[in-house]
């Protein structure tokens, strides 16, 4: 009799149609999600079709004193910036927190967001730190609540809890919404929202940079590293090569450069997508005559035609709807009720980001921050939808001459890859490493985090360091806190990852 019925057309029907739900339900996950790793992947989606309007790497130059800078007043506002106590923190902190904007453009009153959390032991000794999410558009007060700041968000979305392998014990560290339009980041011309790109973003993070330290002027001659992921990959050697530029024309350090790390880096176009498709194939997320009709119909050289985009479109389809920055992770289904344990490789909450993104948009939080001056109706967004990828006016076909150029220069320089990220996989940067062509100094072998246990690879060649770090997703310190904090500390000492 059973059987009977779950053959009948009625049973077929009602499981045709769940299954129609359950999909719906999904697609609308993962839309709502706009996290850095989709926005990204949108944007790599984008860059393809609009191929012949891609920017030629010798028409994109870094920005420099050429252009007038801002420098506004900052007497005082050190003081009015300075964070008394997060809403729900845990006691005390240990350290001195700073929150507030930095004027830009005082003519459009464009305006940048920052959060800066001091070291937590002896702050005038150690390197100040910068850090920039990706997207393009997503927010680095995202990179703070969810993967290396010093509070998270607990799941009631009111309290915090401590971040035990924060940067800032390590460093102190600047968390910057950059472009305008991004996170509490804004400008009072709405048109700049429409002309914002590599270059814009480069020339609004150096004039905050400048304006800061007159802020804060006591780190002016500290040691100064860049630090990020993702759409990172344009943003921090574009500024790197800008500083450096700004410097010698000056002929003084404005700003003590010392070193970049990038994490799961998009670098080049054409090799990111190649790449990706590599990776689904030794993932067994496709077929082997899916992975063919690709390597046989797109020649990833920057055209890509109608057969090739139909054999990346079957691609993407063959490997049903997973979480792309982390192909083993679970969705999150229901961010009020208690978390649910998955299959996993990693013990992650799928719904962090939804209890941060609750929190930042609360009154008493953003009133603590100084966030929301103007009184802006828009809520906080890990990515914008007002900087988008379908209205980012410029950027690079590759970043891989701007990374030569900072080698050149002597900069430290350091990629790493999170292995189970599928957005920018570990084989992007590898294909991009094997562009660049460097000398091998040290050879691979694996490193080891503080529990002793293998956190990933290192290879050093002349003038860069690549390190994996295993089990980690496009957003590496989130999956892996422990490994990215061994990995980050040995990178501001220069020394390779422990053996």
């Amino acid at each position: 009799m059973g059987n009977c019925w779950r053959c009948s057309p009625l049973a077929s029907k009602i499981r045709r149609d769940a299954f129609a739900i359950q999909f719906f339900c999904l697609i609308l996950i993962q839309a709502s999600l706009a996290d850095e790793a989709g926005r990204l992947h949108e944007f790599s989606r984008s860059r393809m079709e609009m191929q012949h309007d891609r920017i030629d790497n010798k028409m994109l130059t870094s920005w420099s004193m050429d252009h007038p800078i801002y420098v506004g007043p900052q007497d005082g506002l050190k003081k009015v910036d300075k964070i008394s106590e997060l809403p729900g923190q845990p006691g005390k902190a240990v350290f001195d927190q700073y929150a507030g904007y930095v004027t830009v453009d005082a003519t459009s009153g464009k305006a940048l967001f920052y959060y800066f959390a001091e070291a937590a032991e002896e702050p005038s000794t150690k390197p100040l730190v910068l850090w920039l999410n990706g997207g393009p558009g997503c927010s680095s007060l995202g990179g703070a609540m969810l993967e290396i700041g010093p509070f998270f968000v607990n799941r009631d979305n009111k309290t915090l809890s401590r971040n035990k392998y924060a940067w800032n014990n390590v460093a102190n560290m600047l968390f910057l919404e950059s472009p305008a339009g991004v996170g509490f980041s804004y400008s009072n011309r709405t048109s700049d929202y429409n002309n914002t790109g590599d270059r814009s973003t480069t020339a609004d993070a150096y004039t905050f940079l400048i304006n800061w330290l007159e802020r804060f002027p006591e780190y002016k001659g500290h040691s100064f590293f860049i630090t990020g992921e993702s759409y990172g990959g344009h943003y921090i050697p574009q500024l790197a090569n800008t500083i450096l530029s700004n410097n010698k024309i000056m002929n003084i350090t404005m700003i003590n450069l010392k070193g970049i790390a990038i994490g799961n880096a998009y670098l080049n176009d054409d090799t990111n997508t190649r790449a990706t498709i590599d990776y689904y194939w030794t993932h067994a997320m496709i077929s082997k005559e899916t992975h063919k009709a690709v390597q046989e119909n797109c020649s990833f050289n920057g055209t890509y035609t109608g057969l090739c985009r139909t054999a990346i479109e079957a691609a993407n389809n063959e490997k049903g709807l997973i979480d792309q920055s982390n192909i083993y992770a679970s969705f999150c289904w229901d961010a009020s009720a208690p978390r649910q344990h998955h299959a996993s490789v990693t013990n992650t909450d799928p719904c962090a980001s939804y209890y941060m993104r609750s929190y930042l948009n609360r009154q008493e939080v953003q009133r603590a921050f100084h966030a929301n001056t103007t009184g802006l109706k828009q809520p906080w967004l890990d990515c914008s939808h007002i900087i988008s990828p379908e209205n980012w006016k410029d950027a690079q076909v590759s970043m891989l001459p701007s990374i030569q150029q900072l080698i050149s220069s002597g900069i430290r320089t350091w990629l790493y890859s999170g292995d189970i990220d599928a957005v920018c996989p570990v084989t992007s940067t590898l294909y991009s490493l094997d562009i660049l062509g460097l000398q091998i100094n040290s050879p691979w072998r694996a490193w080891y985090s503080d529990d002793g246990e293998v956190g990933g690879y290192v290879v050093e060649y002349k003038g860069l360091v690549f390190a994996t770090v295993r089990g980690a997703g496009h957003m590496v310190p989130t999956y892996q806190p422990q490994r990215a904090l061994t990995l980050f500390s040995s990178f501001l000492q220069g020394k390779m990852p422990p053996e």
